[in-house]
């Protein structure tokens, strides 16, 4: 029988991850334990056990940190999980030197930051510091600290790029919604280069990249075509041209929703694009450099997992990679093109024995209209012939998507004994524009109906006993949780809702005001305006609130006191009209925590609260 693995194996910080290469080449940088926390690290290339710890933050992990130059690192933090992030310095050349924030404002919020090639030693950073409902792009010179608002944000343009000669370019939208690319000259005069069609584009167009030149940007398009494409838009002519398609799949986006995930543009330091990350049921990546082509060649040869994160030093001679795997997780190399001299660094998680965890497989479900459901399956390693007990694993978002590698969820709940599926339902980026503007107005709807028809799907192939189906989500993956136990009360055998949304209304008229307007494309259009009468309406009745007096289900609910998307009112709500009916919930509320938990101890508490609720449940096994 396939050893139990213990909660903390799988959802503890990882011994070492994210690294990257310094740009001279000669150290490492990584994330690592400190005091239970992920902190910075520093170390040479051929001295691991020689790292240093750079920052010293024991209240929450640091989740991503970027070179600035040989001297300079910054990353990334918030507070309890609020949101708020800000950016700070870490000076490798005086290691007593405090950790410096570079965007001391209280109540401040950093949406995006960025290193601009064009202009070294400088940090782009898009902040409400003035007003908490207007963004400026401002620029902070890393060593002295010293910030200028290039753009006032006025709600009219989305500065986010600054070229070599100041102009300022950004994403804005016009009366009818479309994403427009304008550009802002030194005298103040704005022009509109390109208008994208705004539902082409829910949460905006990604990535959007100036060229270190400064004459063009690099665009996520789909334009005549189902794909989306990276194009080059040359600024000057407007004129499109694609860049490294693939004929069948599109752009690998999922950075914009997961910061921490690679960009779909491999670039060196300069900044040139060198490859394109193109995903379907697996990641792709296309050359655009030759003598990137002859790396890429060797790295591809070094794992059979998906290239993950990619650094290279200032002459591209040392590649720093990461690979994405299924059971092999978090696998590091560096490699010498100089000398095709490659060797594996370290594992993230090498106490986990790669024939201890389960493979996933990409399936194809089909949905009663026709469409096809791009899945993934993961099977405990014991299952056998028959069917299993299964738990359905809806995606957040739902502009994002479930892909294939390292998903601890999917390792815990089949090393438990159950079958795990995951599917991309409509809504569900990367599989082409149908397949997303295929939700409009679905929600509750069809949407909901393909994770019903995954179940029968899982079911009729003989994987899933239909007694034994359990649903566990998290945000829109909470929504299809509460959706499904009142839509469909029969259907699963019990549930667990992850910061879900129970009111499609209040949650929109809760976000941050400063977000409100880039509502337009995805919440609003996909499902309505809450500052509409009708709208509003229909939204109350797709809301699970409303129906909660159909939920018989046995049901888990976990809550994030700090969550600025899914407030705890919400989640408070639904489960006191549970319990006024007498049905069975749970509910777990965690004080340091926000939409996406991440303190070690409350995934411990939450998984391991999980594992027994589903086994009382389902029957699978428990620690």
């Amino acid at each position: 029988m396939t050893p139990l693995i213990p909660v903390e194996d799988l959802v503890s910080p990882p011994e070492r991850t994210g690294a990257t290469l310094s740009p001279d080449g000669t150290r490492i940088s990584f994330l690592a334990p400190w005091k239970e926390r992920l902190n910075v690290w520093v170390a040479g290339v051929d001295d691991l056990d020689g790292a240093r710890c750079v920052t010293a933050d024991d209240t929450r992990s640091i989740l991503d940190h970027r070179w600035v130059d040989d001297r300079w690192l910054i990353y990334s933090q918030d507070s309890a999980g609020d949101e708020h992030f800000h950016v700070y310095r870490v000076d490798l050349a005086d290691p007593d030197a405090p950790v410096v924030d570079l965007t001391p404002f209280p109540g401040a919020r950093v949406f995006g930051h960025d290193l601009p090639v064009t202009r070294p030693g400088k940090l782009l950073v898009s902040m409400n510091h003035r007003r908490p409902d207007r963004i400026d792009l401002c620029e902070i010179d890393v060593a002295t600290g010293d910030l200028t608002v290039l753009v006032p944000g006025d709600g009219t343009f989305g500065a986010t790029m600054v070229g070599p000669d100041d102009d300022v370019y950004g994403i804005g939208q016009d009366d009818e919604g479309n994403w427009t690319v304008e550009h802002r000259a030194p005298s103040g005069d704005v022009r509109t280069i390109a208008v994208l069609d705004a539902a082409d584009h829910p949460t905006g167009p990604f990535p959007t990249t100036l060229t270190p030149d400064g004459t063009g940007l690099w665009i996520a398009r789909h334009g005549h075509t189902d794909r989306l494409r990276l194009v080059h838009l040359d600024l000057a002519s407007g004129v499109e041209t694609e860049v490294a398609g693939h004929p069948e799949h599109d752009l690998d986006t999922r950075g914009q929703v997961f910061p921490t995930f690679p960009s779909p543009l491999v670039r060196d330091r300069g900044g040139e694009l060198l490859g394109v990350r193109y995903s379907r049921e697996r990641q792709v990546i296309v050359p655009v450099d030759d003598r990137f082509a002859a790396v890429l060649e060797r790295l591809g040869a070094l794992s059979d997992g998906d290239l993950g994160a990619i650094s290279t030093d200032t002459d591209r001679r040392r590649w720093l990679v990461s690979f994405v795997h299924d059971r092999e997780w978090g696998a590091t190399w560096l490699y010498d093109h100089a000398t095709g001299d490659a060797r594996l660094l370290f594992r993230s998680h090498p106490h986990l024995d790669p024939d201890d965890l389960a493979p996933t497989t990409p399936v194809t479900v089909r949905a009663r209209d026709g469409r096809d459901l791009p899945s993934y399956l993961t099977m405990p390693l014991d299952a056998g012939d028959g069917a299993v007990p299964m738990v359905l694993v809806p995606h957040g978002g739902p502009w994002t998507r479930d892909a294939w590698g390292h998903d601890p969820v999917a390792q815990l709940f089949a090393n438990r004994g159950y079958a795990v599926l995951q599917v991309n339902f409509r809504g569900s980026t990367g599989f082409g524009r149908a397949h997303m503007q295929a939700a409009i107005g679905e929600f509750a709807g069809a949407m909901q109906d393909d994770l019903v028809d995954a179940v029968q799907w899982a079911v009729a192939q003989g994987h899933a006993d239909p007694a034994r189906v359990a649903i566990f989500g998290g945000s829109y993956g909470g929504y299809a949780v509460l959706t499904g136990v009142t839509r469909d009360p029969t259907l699963f055998a019990a549930a667990v809702d992850y910061v879900g949304i129970s009111n499609l209304a209040t949650f929109m008229l809760a976000l941050p005001e400063a977000i409100r307007p880039a509502l337009h494309d995805n919440w609003h259009a996909y499902v309505g305006d809450p500052e509409d009468p009708a709208a509003y309406a229909d939204m109350i009745e797709r809301s699970p609130i409303t129906h909660a007096d159909r939920i018989v289900t046995p049901l888990m609910v976990f809550q994030g006191a700090n969550d600025v998307r899914v407030p705890q009112s919400e989640s408070d709500t639904i489960v006191e009209s549970l319990r006024r009916r007498g049905v069975e919930v749970a509910y777990r509320v965690y004080a340091d925590e926000g939409h996406i938990f991440s303190q070690t101890e409350n995934l411990v508490d939450m998984f391991r609260a999980t594992e027994r609720f589903l086994a009382e449940h389902l029957g699978g096994r428990t620690a």
